[in-house]
């Protein structure tokens, strides 16, 4: 594929039919719930079993790991990229300033699916563990985030649905 070529929707959807458990984290899940924000590129979090199995999926579309599966378990996160950048988290677990931990088992088995286009599914880490990914590094724009998301589980009446 062209670097200008990326269809999202197809880069989705090979999420959706791989076997990587995979969970989309950052401003693009928050665009996956409906809340207007603009991004410009991808956040993941993959199991840290999977790293292969989601490099084979998104391999179609030019997206190369910039570290080996071995070394992106010792550094915790790699990039894939080729015009699009996509930035995985890979670990068990991650702490927020203040000690709050979310292990990507626990996000994984409370995740949410949102439809994306057809029959194609995001998985998502439910509101409240999305507010804990926001916490990890407490940018001024992830406060901001945080908020809207708050905004958001007040009005589906606290649950963690859209």
């Amino acid at each position: 594929m062209e670097p200008d070529a990326f269809d999202e929707a197809e880069f989705f959807a090979a999420l959706d039919r791989g076997p990587a458990r995979v969970l989309l984290i950052g401003r693009r899940a928050l665009i996956a719930l409906g809340l207007p924000m603009i991004t410009a590129d991808y956040d993941l979090w993959v199991h840290i079993d999977d790293i292969e199995m989601l490099n084979r999926a998104v391999a179609p579309f030019d997206l190369v790991p910039n570290h080996s599966p071995d070394l992106a378990r010792q550094r915790g996160r790699y990039v894939l990229e080729d015009g699009e950048h996509v930035d995985v988290l890979v670990a068990r677990s991650r702490s927020a300033p203040d000690g709050a931990r979310l292990t990507f088992d626990d996000a994984w088995a409370r995740r949410q699916t949102v439809r994306y286009r057809g029959s194609i599914q995001i998985a998502l880490p439910s509101i409240e563990d999305l507010i804990l990914t926001k916490r990890w590094a407490m940018r001024d724009k992830d406060i901001v985030d945080i908020r809207l998301l708050e905004g958001l589980k007040r009005q589906s009446g606290g649950s963690d649905g859209p």
